[in-house]
């Protein structure tokens, strides 16, 4: 083939590959929600500094947002200015800070430039802000994130910011216990737009024991651009349940579309304020409808294992026939496990140990079954056959009386 037909053949291909795997960059999904349940985090701390180069510039940013995020993580915690917090030396915040996150950097030559988040390990640094017990938590709470914009309601189907904001949330820091959605799996079947308006128990019931959680959280946002690029206004509301009960609702407004992340951040911050507040006024709590409890396991009788014990047992036999039955009584009897024959004597007395599982009085009436009558005297059990009462004969009936003879009549002449 030519080079230019085959030239026209491969760039259409290419440019058609282009596009089909911008549309899956595009429509992918799933945002894994962060674990920051051992860490303090501080947000939005603004540097700018210079150093010799660009690294030693970029440590030396780094270095002062430790310190700042330190003064505000005191001020955040004990409520009072962060001009009073404590000064710590830059090897101790190395050992408190557990991260740190650029959320915006600018690295010149020998200037940087970057807005910093600051991540402090829980336990270490809650020993010094006196946060050593744990807040009381509610239940776990499914958090469904709804966006309404351009007249398209999405949750989690396609990646988006309001998904996004709570991914990133710092749910450490709540008293909220948050069951967030990752976009990823059946997400996006059984938490999706249309299925928050779906009010049946049932349903609601599988959904929530999928999860594990006890009630359902709403945070929806209705979000207007008024062009593309230009000032957006979101409406925020925050909801609770099957029946969607509203606890309250904002408007945040931007100058660009570039600070929509940071209004979504904002936002969730604030409707976690909701729910919290929510939480300790007794509004927020588990949803009876929604919680599956498990059957209680079977009751197993338990099985009272009679004890062991030996017996010795002294056996009255008149005759070797009566010796061989009593013997074969005692093996044939129920709970015997062995019987030991010590000395046998026919017509005399035996003696015998009895292997028994169970008590002397349930031997006995065992035996008292098979026809051998027992007493238990003195630690020793003595068995001898039954007697067997036989009916009295019964009286020969008298004979019967012999009639007389007649005399016969005769002629007197």
């Amino acid at each position: 083939m030519p080079f230019p037909r085959v030239f026209l053949l491969i760039v259409p291909l290419l440019l058609l590959g282009g596009y089909a795997a911008a549309q899956m960059e595009d429509g992918d999904r799933g945002i894994l929600p962060r674990d920051t349940e051992q860490v303090l985090e501080v947000t939005g701390i603004a540097v700018d500094v210079a150093g010799e180069d660009a690294q030693d510039a970029r440590f030396n940013g780094w270095r002062i947002a430790q310190r700042e995020g330190w003064r505000r993580l005191w001020a955040q915690t004990t409520g009072r200015p962060a001009r009073e917090a404590p000064r710590l030396s830059d090897a101790t915040l190395d050992e408190l800070v557990g991260a740190v996150v650029v959320e915006r950097e600018q690295i010149g030559p020998t200037r940087y430039i970057a807005t910093l988040a600051i991540q402090f390990d829980r336990a270490r640094t809650g020993e010094r802000l006196g946060l050593s017990g744990s807040q009381r938590r509610s239940a776990p709470m499914l958090l469904i994130p709804v966006t309404v914009t351009a007249g398209t309601v999405t949750t989690v189907e396609t990646r988006n910011p309001w998904q996004r904001a709570w991914a990133l949330f710092r749910t450490g820091d709540s008293p909220i216990d948050y069951v967030r959605v990752s976009g990823l799996g059946v997400d996006p079947l059984l938490v999706n737009a249309a299925a928050t308006r779906r009010p049946g128990a049932e349903w609601w019931a599988n959904v929530a024991d999928l999860y594990g959680a006890s009630n359902i959280l709403i945070a929806e946002v209705t979000l207007h651009r008024l062009y593309p690029g230009g000032p957006a206004e979101g409406r925020f509301v925050a909801r609770v349940g099957r029946d969607r009960t509203p606890l309250g609702s904002f408007t945040l407004r931007v100058a660009s579309s570039e600070a929509i992340p940071a209004m979504m951040n904002q936002a969730a911050a604030r409707i976690d304020r909701m729910f919290a507040r929510a939480f300790r006024e007794g509004t927020l709590r588990p949803d009876r409808a929604l919680v599956i409890e498990a059957a209680p396991p079977p009751v197993v009788a338990e099985e009272t294992v009679a004890p062991v014990s030996t017996y010795q047992m002294r056996i009255y036999a008149g005759s070797g026939e009566d010796l061989r039955a009593a013997l074969g009584a005692l093996r044939g009897t129920a709970g015997v496990e062995g019987v030991t024959e010590q000395s046998l004597a026919a017509g005399a007395i035996s003696n015998v140990l009895v292997t028994y599982r169970g008590d002397v009085d349930a031997l006995r009436a065992s035996l008292l079954a098979r026809g051998w009558y027992s007493t238990y005297v003195a630690g020793v059990l003595q068995i001898q056959r039954q007697a067997i009462s036989r009916p009295a004969p019964s009286p020969e009936p008298a004979p019967a009386p012999t009639p007389a003879p007649a005399e016969a009549e005769g002629d007197d002449g």
